[in-house]
């Protein structure tokens, strides 16, 4: 099989669009690596408002209540958390509108798997709006460098440290550790192994898990300082991973080698090779695809847009079954691209328009924005989105959002079908719409279609 731009634009891009005309070839694709990504996002280390700042208004407000300077200090603290607000609604239409907007959307939706991959999750409402701070600043710039490069960024992380608790980690032998009584952490050493790297039943044992959490004591972060390394909680004495014996007197040097090391390792090349492939083709991927894609990360060193490339460049990638079932927020950004939107609408989206047909839809739909069940993200089998609840939240947003974003007539159904789906339209589609009664109708029997839910 060959190069076939609307499965392209469907299945590695963002979908299609009047707007713009889908890639041609593969190169096109990974040339969208290298441009500057539209619609700003602040990174999360020059967010405002920042977790010392909420936790001071939250201080200050407390420590003031019977006191003459109670409503001075409630109403900061109130402005403090409008801030953070304001923020979170802003990047959440900034990552709608880059991927709306795209040209293609290769890159948005690498950095979609990567963020996944990556899961974040804020612990509370002060730190939910920092949470696309973090994709900017630790994801989106290693997305076209290494896997290496990207695992270090993560894994350095506050975001990071603070939601697998790794901030709480403390050797049980260390200056910290005996004079608190604090002990170990084990959760990010886990998933280091289990989801960032290895992948689960990967080549490890707990005495690995044990030994890299206490490698990774002396790791942390603090509101006030950002993240630091502080060998007060560092275990000290050597510590054994995976047969690679590092000396605590390193430092953070020895932790950099140890996620080296796993970022280099074989199975870990097998185990991204493989959530890449299933991401954009399904399930099923292609084996010989995925031993391709390992290979070249193993010989690259795990130079990331090579393996995107080897991918491409198989077969199985151009495949026409659509075998892939698009997530609630990979639905809802190519259901507005099929529409004609442009990002800098998305953007200029207010606030009830953002609540109403952004929000509470991801909400309805099964995937609330940022708020995944755990550190292994979001389900990569698609089949996992298609629930009673789930479809009724598709079928109602795709009959009535069209119009509430347009603010004007819906397009002419029979001609949107060939926008919105291209030559995978089918029959059954294509009489459907010409049937339709109304044209709200007509657009959301395409938008609901098996055809269009698929990549």
């Amino acid at each position: 099989m060959k190069f076939d731009p609307t499965i392209a634009a469907v299945r590695f891009g963002t979908g299609l669009s009047p707007l713009f005309a889908p890639p041609v070839n593969a190169d096109a694709l990974l040339g969208e690596l290298e441009g500057a990504p539209q619609f700003d996002i602040i990174a999360y280390s020059q967010i405002t408002p920042t977790m010392k700042q909420y936790q001071a208004a939250t201080r200050a407000s407390r420590e003031a209540r019977g006191t003459q300077d109670e409503a001075a200090k409630a109403a900061a603290f109130r402005s403090v958390r409008q801030a953070g607000n304001v923020v979170y609604n802003d990047s959440l239409r900034a990552t709608f509108a880059r991927s709306v907007g795209a040209q293609f959307g290769f890159s948005a939706r690498l950095q979609d798997f990567w963020a996944d991959h990556f899961t974040v999750k804020a612990r509370n409402v002060p730190q939910r709006h920092l949470i696309t701070g973090y994709v900017e600043e630790a994801i989106r710039p290693h997305i076209a460098s290494s896997f290496g490069a990207m695992l270090r960024a993560v894994a350095t992380h506050p975001a990071m440290l603070v939601y697998l608790e790794q901030f709480q980690s403390v050797g049980p032998d260390s200056q910290v550790g005996q004079q608190r009584g604090r002990g170990l952490n084990e959760n990010f050493a886990r998933e280091l192994l289990e989801l960032h790297t290895l992948g689960v039943g990967g080549p490890y044992t707990q005495t690995d898990v044990r030994e890299l959490a206490e490698l990774l004591t002396g790791l942390t972060y603090q509101p006030q300082r950002g993240f630091f390394y502080d060998k007060r909680f560092a275990e000290p004495g050597a510590e054994t991973v995976l047969g690679i014996t590092y000396d605590a007197a390193d430092g953070i040097d020895n932790i950099l080698d140890a996620i080296d090391a796993l970022a280099r390792h074989p199975q870990t090349a097998a185990h991204i090779c493989e959530k890449i492939a299933r991401y954009f083709i399904g399930q099923d991927a292609d084996a010989t695809m995925v031993a391709a894609m390992t290979d070249v990360f193993i010989t690259t060193d795990g130079w990331l847009p090579a393996v995107y490339a080897s991918m491409l460049d198989h077969p199985a990638a151009w495949d026409r079954t659509l075998r892939q079932i698009k997530s609630p927020l990979r639905f809802m950004t190519s259901a507005m691209r099929a529409l004609g939107l442009t990002g800098a609408q998305v953007v200029k989206t207010n606030g009830r328009q953002t609540r109403e047909l952004l929000i509470r839809p991801l909400v309805v739909m099964g995937q609330p924005w940022q708020k995944p069940l755990g550190p292994d993200g979001w389900p990569d089998n698609g089949a996992d989105w298609i629930n009673p609840q789930g479809m009724a939240g598709r079928i109602s947003w795709a009959m009535t959002a069209p119009r509430e974003f347009l603010q004007t007539r819906p397009p002419d159904p029979r001609s949107f079908v060939v926008t919105a789906l291209g030559d995978l339209a089918t029959q059954d589609v294509i009489f459907a719409a010409s049937a339709a009664e109304v044209r709200d109708e007509g657009i959301g029997i395409i938008l609901s279609a098996p055809a269009f839910q698929r990549s």
